[in-house]
């Protein structure tokens, strides 16, 4: 397993727009990663055993460092891998915010266009998932009847990418694709993948097709597989390089060794609990122990996340 233990496990499943969103990071930097093919449903037994209980995808793994969310998945894949650079225009904190704008508001929008305009895209099974994971009911009528709003609002934010095209970029920021075409594009591509309707919509954009053609020219990188066992084994064989530090700025005092709950502030919000090893103003890193694996450390950003000590 030497030869595995820097290797990117990529824990995900096809049709996964957050999924998507890291594979064209992939291809930007032309890395060769091994896709843990996940199930869309629970149970995710594998995955949980890594994570301590976060559920959502997708999750990359290198050795026994876990790191849960897009946000430091891509920080980290930065950091390992820094040419070429996914911050082609000078723009790390307007591509980090963009990402809040794209990963929320934008992909609401996808999801109402989705559901309310495609018929039986989701199954029972599904719905109940998808209620458990959001802590509300999945209601498919709600989503048809906003559906003609929930379109204009799609259109309203298309629109924007194609006033920011139409001097004739490449892409978003410019001659090379970075942070800001990885977050826009993987709604689009959602959208396209289920949604006849919502596709109709994005056509109207001229410049919007030519930048999603140009994305697509990219692909992701070179693609393995690898099984959800074997990524195990990995974990278990490996020791995790985070190192234990204390972040001076941290405004509730937590400091290494602590006993902390980490969860999701929208959705997904299972508390991970573990001992504090490092935090700083974008991570925080816990360790945990499962009979399967040993020890882990887990990875989350701290913009959307919460971290509390246990026992508040």
């Amino acid at each position: 397993m030497t030869d595995m233990q820097n290797a990117i496990l990529f824990h995900q499943y096809d049709i996964s727009p957050f999924s998507e969103k890291v594979r064209v990071a992939f291809g930007i930097k032309g890395l060769t990663w091994y896709a843990v093919e996940q199930p869309v449903i629970m149970p995710k037994p594998e995955l949980t055993t890594l994570t301590g209980g976060y559920r959502k995808i997708p999750v990359m793994q290198i050795g026994a460092d876990i790191y849960c969310d897009t946000q430091i998945i891509l920080r980290e894949i930065e950091k390992r891998y820094p040419t070429p650079s996914l911050f082609v225009g000078g723009d790390k904190a307007l591509g980090w915010g963009m990402g809040l704008w794209t990963d929320r508001v934008l992909f609401q929008a996808a999801v109402a266009v989705i559901f309310g305009t495609t018929e039986g895209f989701a199954d029972e099974a599904f719905m109940k998932d998808r209620e458990k994971l959001m802590g509300r009911p999945f209601n498919t009528d709600e989503m048809r009847a906003g559906a003609p709003m929930m379109m204009e609002q799609l259109r309203a934010q298309l629109d924007w990418l194609e006033e920011q095209l139409s001097d004739g970029r490449a892409f978003l920021m410019g001659p090379d694709a970075g942070i800001a075409d990885v977050n826009a594009f993987y709604n689009l591509a959602f959208i396209r993948w289920i949604a006849p309707a919502g596709a109709a919509v994005i056509d109207a954009f001229r410049n919007v097709v030519a930048w999603e053609n140009r994305i697509q020219e990219i692909g992701h990188g070179d693609r393995q597989e690898l099984g959800r066992e074997e990524a195990l084994d990995i974990a278990r064989d490996t020791t995790s390089t985070e190192t234990e530090t204390a972040d001076q700025g941290e405004p509730n005092g937590l400091m290494p060794g602590d006993h902390v709950h980490v969860m999701a502030d929208d959705y997904g919000r299972d508390p991970i609990a573990g001992e504090l090893v490092s935090s700083s103003a974008q991570h925080v890193a816990i360790r945990r122990n499962d009979p399967r694996v040993g020890d882990v450390v887990v990875h989350f950003p701290r913009a959307g996340f919460f971290v509390m000590k246990a026992g508040q």
